[in-house]
């Protein structure tokens, strides 16, 4: 199939020289490869297309020259050729020499530092996705190798956490979750300690909370969660959070769904949420503050629902 090509051309004075500044770093955002001094092509589907179309009005709006075409190659090899343009190999390749780099010294790098690590690599996967426009084995590549030093990275900091299962999520009833006790592994983190405010606020009226030593022996009365075994863990990319959300039913919620994203990337990476950096520095507080699993939750609670108060109102603005 051959693609639906942008291609913007441009006549810029040379000065002032402003203006050619101005789209030269317009055009770099976009992801556009260049035909010619010029001549600039971007494939239609790219996510960054409508800027290129907002480039063009606003050089028209300066005073000079600019016309956008929509074109096909007239052929396959030309097809190819406009390809060739967005070839990100090379790309790719450095975020893997940077993920390989990421690994040295890992066992004796610092919780913070591993964190602040795995952030700006998901950082750099995310820009380099939204300008490979023809994503292939590079990009998956790339992405697994990313989700492996995440995984090797929550191993060495927490040796416990659950693997994900492909298991379906079933619903469940509120009302046959009453007065039960909810039990999870001590010291609880971000999405444990989350999945504790979500049951406690929409879910279970009277719950009481058990912080195990050794998951394995769980009791047998009690709810687990987020551990390999537990009657709600990981499935498939969804944290335990997501999944006992979507289990009752609670995913409709706009502010609960933006708080789901925030403890996923806290909890495991993946689209980074504006918001993580700050909020994992919270909890990080809480849990040097509080060695009581009890009061962590406690203090813990106050700091979702204001979270949760936020999100809602800056969705109604």
């Amino acid at each position: 199939m051959r693609t639906n090509w942008l291609v913007l051309t441009a006549t810029l004075p040379a000065r002032p020289s402003g203006l050619r500044v101005r789209v030269w770093r317009a055009l770099k955002a976009t992801g556009a490869g260049t035909l010619r001094e010029g001549v600039y092509i971007l494939p239609g589907h790219a996510a960054s297309a409508h800027k290129l179309w907002e480039l063009e009005r606003a050089i028209a709006a300066a005073g000079a020259q600019a016309y956008m075409l929509v074109v096909q190659a007239r052929d396959a090899a030309q097809e190819e050729s406009f390809r060739a343009l967005f070839d990100r190999t090379g790309l790719h390749a450095d975020f893997l020499q940077s993920v390989r780099d990421s690994r040295t010294g890992i066992d004796k790098t610092s919780q913070p530092e591993l964190r602040k690590r795995l952030r700006a690599l998901e950082k750099q996967l995310l820009a380099l996705q939204a300008i490979d426009f023809f994503p292939g084995r590079h990009g998956r590549k790339a992405a697994d190798a990313l989700a492996a030093l995440r995984r090797e990275v929550e191993l060495r900091l927490a040796p416990d956490e659950p693997a994900s299962t492909e298991a379906a999520i079933p619903p469940r009833a509120v009302a046959d979750y009453q007065g039960r006790t909810w039990a999870t592994r001590k010291r609880p983190w971000v999405d444990r300690l989350a999945t504790a405010w979500l049951v406690q606020r929409f879910v279970d009226k009277k719950p009481a909370f058990a912080w195990l030593s050794d998951p394995t022996k769980c009791p047998t009365s009690a709810l687990g969660y987020d551990f390999d075994g537990a009657t709600f863990t990981h499935v498939g990319d969804k944290v335990t959070f997501e999944v006992v959300a979507e289990s009752f039913g609670l995913r409709d919620d706009p502010a609960l769904g933006r708080l789901a994203e925030l403890v996923h990337c806290i909890d495991v990476g993946g689209i980074v949420v504006d918001e993580a950096a700050g909020f994992e520095m919270l909890v990080r507080g809480l849990h040097a503050r509080h060695a009581d699993d009890d009061e962590l939750l406690a203090a813990a609670v106050a700091v979702f629902d204001a979270a949760y108060t936020a999100l809602q109102v800056s969705d109604v603005q």
